[in-house]
């Protein structure tokens, strides 16, 4: 290691920080403007507006789809809105159960009460962020109307097990890869294997489409005119739904031109900017091998994680807690946070029910759904998890000598709080 990590005073103590400077993604650039100035001007010579469903748009879903080996994508203006759709072009029962993964943003989870079914928490395979095929298939039963797996973190879940799991229940399988542009697992990408495949392009993501937005994917044509009818009102789509009259009742989750002019250019980088978030990850595994506190876990056979961020488990450095860790690690400049408490069932909406109304319950406790409305999700695999991990920012901008610089940052707090266990 070049960086130089004993002798000097920790940041926390009043010491220099060892890690300055770290590079922000650099995420829009000129091929963005371009882009978006390509929009303005053909509008201004048009006279017209900006709208959606032009041509922008077709050819970003058509590019999007390619990424996945074909198929139909549909952009919409969130993630949460692209399993909304999906869910509701799926035809899922109300008063049906939904499997939900126990670790997942809110959003990943929300839209399954608020189409009046219930979501059913799946814990996560033991030290991981993500369900297996076990955990999803213990809460499954007869009520099981649909199947919601997500790959945290960009590291992909054994969806192959998943998918046939689902398959053989007879329920559809909906991929949410919202953390996961561009990750792959047995050569096959995230988001190929469900039934439909839900995507979030905010501005935090691998690839965005500006501020906010979102992708459904299927490789079925008929699911895809269910799921643009779903994404614009129940709007008919193709000669299997009924014309001239809205057939569903649904919301506006259209994109919009210049989301996805941004998203065209996005989607061009993004094969580079996994390549590196997985070159640094490389880079800081190989230079943390000798940090003992931390230790980088190892993914499942065939998966190429895209790292949205990285999860280290951490192994007590002398005394000293997690949370006091990653405290001296931040302030050397690296910017950790100690947990991903992203587990929606602990949450208050979740545990009180409040999705409709002032006293909530519903649909729990509504009369036609038949399973028990009390039902308790422990999840003991995932709050152990979240419990053993610290997160790192991954970012594509980063190369060996952010890995270098980072590494030796929590080599010298764990020296420290080794020598201090040893005063």
């Amino acid at each position: 290691m070049g960086v130089d990590v004993a002798g000097d005073l920790l940041a926390i103590d009043g010491g220099a920080p060892l890690v300055t400077g770290l590079p922000e993604r650099g995420l829009i650039g000129a091929e963005e403007r371009a882009a978006v100035l390509g929009v303005l001007d053909r509008a201004i010579a048009a006279g017209g507006a900006i709208e959606y469903g032009g041509p922008e748009e077709e050819a970003y879903c058509a590019e999007f789809a390619a990424t996945l080996g074909g198929g139909y994508a549909d952009a919409v203006n969130s993630g949460t809105a692209a399993l909304y759709v999906a869910l509701r072009a799926l035809g899922v029962e109300p008063f049906t159960e939904v499997v939900v993964p126990a670790i997942t943003d809110p959003g990943g989870i929300m839209p399954v009460p608020l189409l009046g079914c219930i979501p059913v928490v799946a814990d996560t395979a033991p030290g991981s962020f993500n369900c297996g095929a076990e955990q999803v298939e213990a809460v499954m039963g007869p009520l099981t109307g649909a199947v919601v797996v997500a790959h945290i973190a960009g590291e992909p879940a054994p969806i192959e097990s998943i998918a046939r799991l689902a398959e053989r229940r007879g329920v559809p399988l909906i991929e949410d890869c919202a953390q996961a542009h561009g990750a792959r697992i047995g050569g096959a990408p995230a988001g190929s294997s469900g039934t439909v495949s839900c995507f979030s392009t905010m501005w935090g993501k691998h690839h965005s489409t500006g501020g906010q937005g979102g992708v459904v994917f299927t490789r079925d044509p008929d699911r895809y005119r269910a799921i643009r009818g779903a994404a614009d009102r129940g709007k008919p789509f193709g000669d299997t739904q009924p014309a001239g009259r809205n057939y569903l009742a649904s919301l506006n989750f259209n994109q919009d031109e210049l989301s996805a002019a941004i998203g065209r250019a996005q989607l061009a980088k993004l094969p580079a900017a996994v390549e590196r978030r997985r070159a640094f990850v490389r880079a800081l595994a190989a230079r943390l091998a000798g940090v003992p506190s931390v230790q980088v876990p190892e993914t499942l056979d065939g998966a190429e994680p895209s790292w949205w961020f990285l999860r280290l488990r951490y192994r007590a450095a002398g005394g000293w807690d997690k949370e006091r860790f990653c405290a001296a690690v931040a302030a050397e400049g690296v910017p950790v946070n100690p947990t991903y408490a992203a587990l929606p069932a602990t949450y208050t909406w979740f545990r009180e029910r409040r999705v409709f109304g002032a006293r909530g319950g519903f649909p729990w406790t509504a009369a036609e759904y038949r399973g028990d409305p009390d039902r308790a999700f422990p999840c003991p695999n995932a709050h152990a998890a979240v419990a053993e991990h610290l997160v790192l920012p991954v970012r594509e901008s980063w190369g060996e000598a952010e890995a270098e610089r980072i590494a030796a940052a929590f080599a010298r707090v764990d020296g420290a709080a080794r020598r201090a266990a040893g005063a």
